[in-house]
């Protein structure tokens, strides 16, 4: 073995077979190499959805790091994808610098796709990771919508303030709070069942804001078997602090009993719209004679009266019926105090044979209702908008007709612009939940990954 002095003095070791080993710091590309770690690489989700022809989609955090490197320095990139059909590589944008980069996937066709991210050290080392990848087709003014994830059964929903909106679903009893304007997972989420003491989903359909409390219904109507289930027999409050991204809800109270209630008032009053027959075992609620409350709203300039909004039955329960409102006009108390509804005149209107799927106002005491059939073959039969001054006496006047040709049904309307104004806009919400998003024939609610799952929420002019 002999020793080799460097002109700086430094010694390197020779091994009489002619390997050499350079065992000073910061000399010769294997040092260089040594002295850094495996690159690493890490998704925020593993699995995303967008839309083609979408605006605003989703999109994934990547995290990077090695050992020894400026993360700056480290290249992130998609190299490969399963199915070229769904998106390219070239479809895919990477941005950002440092430790944080975001992943977004211009979609090109319906379906899924598996994509490579990886990412590349300064030394030329790599990690790799699948980012799960569905793309669902595209819709109609596709520039005016954006899509919630996490959920595909938006059933109700209450704007918040800030741009924001809490969602419910009618397959689970979770509250989820949206930025409105933007693709993507709920900011926050809530689940109220242990307090209301409910294991059941609740089948929420309809809720309405008075000051900082927020009533939600369940359908209270049998499922769609024709079995009662207690949970659907729930009116429940939460109390609203903050707004926008930092709002918060906490429970309020709960009451079982408003279905029974309603049941014994109609027969007291002649079974004038058969709400026994409908709530009867073996009763589907989706039926022109069902029982189905999809609509909740306060009385014009009152906190006490809520107007409860049937999807069935029409009244009177033939083609061409009109949709079916009855006042409950001490709801405070109802949920408040556990006391028995009380109920006001029942209301009529003529929708041109559609019901209630939801029902909103803003503080004019201008209305917004969103029409549609009582059967559940939601994507075909039609749907149209109404405003409408909560007068019993007035007429409800048709805005549009509803788009009906893409997937889901149209269920919630968020808030209710000045309707006095041109040009006022509102944004409705669909059901996806039967929906059949990525052309595999697997209905929404049924994936088994929430962040495939979505509802649409849609701008609409609803003014000249």
């Amino acid at each position: 073995m002999q020793d080799y002095v460097f002109p700086s003095g430094r010694k390197a070791v020779a091994v009489v077979s002619g390997v050499v080993t350079l065992a000073v710091m910061g000399l010769g590309s294997q040092a260089q190499a040594a002295s850094y770690g495996t690159p690493s690489l890490s998704l925020s989700a593993a699995y995303l959805s967008g839309a083609v022809g979408a605006t605003g989609d989703p999109v994934v955090q990547v995290t990077v790091a090695q050992s020894g490197a400026d993360a700056s320095a480290l290249a992130v990139s998609v190299t490969k994808s399963s199915k070229t059909t769904v998106a390219t590589t070239g479809d895919v944008t990477v941005t950002g610098t440092g430790t944080t980069r975001q992943v977004a996937v211009a979609a090109r066709g319906q379906g899924y796709t598996d994509l490579t991210v990886k990412v590349t050290g300064v030394d030329g080392q790599t990690a790799t990771k699948t980012l799960h990848y569905a793309a669902s087709a595209a819709v109609q003014r596709s520039a005016d919508s954006r899509y919630f994830t996490g959920s595909s059964d938006a059933s109700a929903a209450v704007d918040v303030g800030g741009g924001y909106a809490v969602v419910a679903d009618d397959e689970s009893n979770v509250l989820r709070l949206y930025d409105r304007s933007a693709s993507g997972a709920p900011v926050k989420t809530w689940d109220f069942s242990s307090k209301i003491g409910v294991s059941k989903e609740i089948d929420i359909e309809g809720a309405a804001r008075v000051g900082d409390t927020i009533y939600w219904t369940g359908s209270l109507g049998n499922n769609k078997d024709g079995e009662y289930k207690s949970a659907r027999n729930t009116v429940f409050t939460t109390k609203v602090t903050g707004s926008g991204a930092a709002t918060t809800l906490s429970y309020g109270g709960a009451y079982a009993k408003l279905r029974d209630n309603l049941v014994a008032w109609d027969e007291a009053n002649g079974d004038r719209y058969g709400f026994a027959a409908g709530t009867a075992a073996g009763q589907v609620p989706k039926q022109i004679d069902g029982f189905n409350v999809e609509g909740l709203e306060f009385a014009p300039g009152s906190t006490t009266t809520a107007y409860i909004g049937f999807r069935a039955p029409l009244a009177p329960a033939v083609t061409g019926g009109k949709a079916l409102i009855v006042p409950v006009t001490n709801i405070d108390k109802v949920v408040g105090s556990g006391a028995s509804a009380t109920f006001g005149t029942p209301i009529e209107l003529d929708l041109g044979g559609l019901s209630i799927r939801d029902i909103r106002k803003n503080a004019s005491n201008q209305y917004l209702i969103v029409a549609g059939s009582w059967a559940a073959d939601d994507n075909s039969d039609p749907y149209a908008l109404y405003s409408w001054d909560g007068d019993p006496a007035h007429a409800p006047v048709k805005r549009l007709d509803l788009p009906t040709s893409d997937p889901g049904g149209w269920e919630s309307v968020v808030d209710v612009p000045d309707l006095t104004v041109p040009g006022a806009r509102a944004q409705l919400i669909t059901d996806d939940g039967s929906a059949d998003l990525y052309g595999d024939s697997t209905d929404a609610k049924d994936l088994t990954h929430p962040e495939w799952k979505k509802s649409r929420a849609t701008w609409f002019t609803v003014t000249g």
